[in-house]
């Protein structure tokens, strides 16, 4: 049983973009260029720059631009002035134009499709950023389920949530609790999971091999869902591994058998009888 998988982030944009609902869940996308960073960073203190195809956060990059009064002390008159800081990895650069911010996006990034997304500030856990993998899958009836929520809080000195880039997994409740009341928290879980189901849908109207998809969710302060991206190959590992109810993966697991992810599990053969 074949199962699509999509690659090209740009290409899963431009078909959810089709959705006015989802569309307004999505932070401004382009295709990286200087003008398009130039446009970004006037209307955005913080862009994120990322490879349209790459798996585990590799190659992602954050822009700021940083605003400071400047004193000049002969005419007792401040002005504003700006700088940039790229951050890389664990590496942070500083540049005083947008130039020179360019060129050295572009000595990483070299002649690598790579797409500039609108950077949304996130809610925090413990001083660290954090965001959601929604998981949402087909069922063995055909319809999509939003099976699984859970937070990934990134690393220190990182900029990426992902737990192979050295990210923590935490439970969505905990993550929301310092920010949230309980009921906040559960009509956000339902939105969450409606808008899983929306975007498994859109999808598939271009690709209508889907069976699983994984979006990565951005929360702001107002509480107010972004999505990031989709992935078509999303890891189902996290939620058995630490969620404590057990159901949870034991549902995940029956639809992605049923839909051909992963095999059912061996049964133990009959003991022989002693002879």
């Amino acid at each position: 049983m074949s199962i699509q998988r999509v690659s090209s982030k740009w290409a899963k944009t431009l078909v959810l973009l089709r959705n006015r609902q989802i569309e307004a869940n999505i932070p401004l996308t382009m295709k990286y260029s200087q003008d398009a960073l130039i446009e970004m960073l006037n209307e955005h203190t913080m862009v994120y720059i990322k490879p349209d195809i790459g798996t585990y956060g590799n190659g992602v990059m954050c822009a700021e631009r940083i605003t400071e009064p400047f004193d000049f002390n002969e005419s007792d008159q401040t002005v504003l002035q700006e700088r940039y800081v790229l951050k890389s990895g664990t590496s942070i650069e500083e540049f005083t134009s947008t130039a020179d911010l360019h060129r050295a996006i572009r000595n990483h990034i070299g002649k690598k499709v790579y797409l500039i997304q609108r950077g949304i500030h996130k809610l925090k856990y413990n001083d660290r950023s954090f965001d959601l993998r929604v998981l949402t899958q087909k069922t063995p009836k055909g319809k999509w389920e939003t099976t699984g929520i859970v937070g990934r809080v990134a690393g220190k000195n990182k900029i990426i949530t992902n737990y192979h880039g050295g990210g923590t997994v935490k439970m969505l409740d905990e993550l929301l609790a310092p920010h949230a009341s309980q009921r906040e928290i559960n009509l956000l879980e339902k939105q969450l999971n409606a808008l899983g189901e929306e975007t498994a849908k859109q999808l598939q109207k271009k690709y209508p091999k889907l069976k699983e998809i994984g979006l990565d969710v951005a929360i702001d302060t107002n509480l107010y869902p972004w999505i990031l991206e989709v992935n078509t190959l999303p890891a189902i590992f996290p939620f058995k591994k630490f969620f404590k109810d057990k159901s949870i993966y034991q549902r995940i697991e029956r639809y992605a058998i049923a839909y051909g992810r992963i095999s059912a599990p061996r049964k133990e053969g009959k003991r022989k009888k002693k002879a």
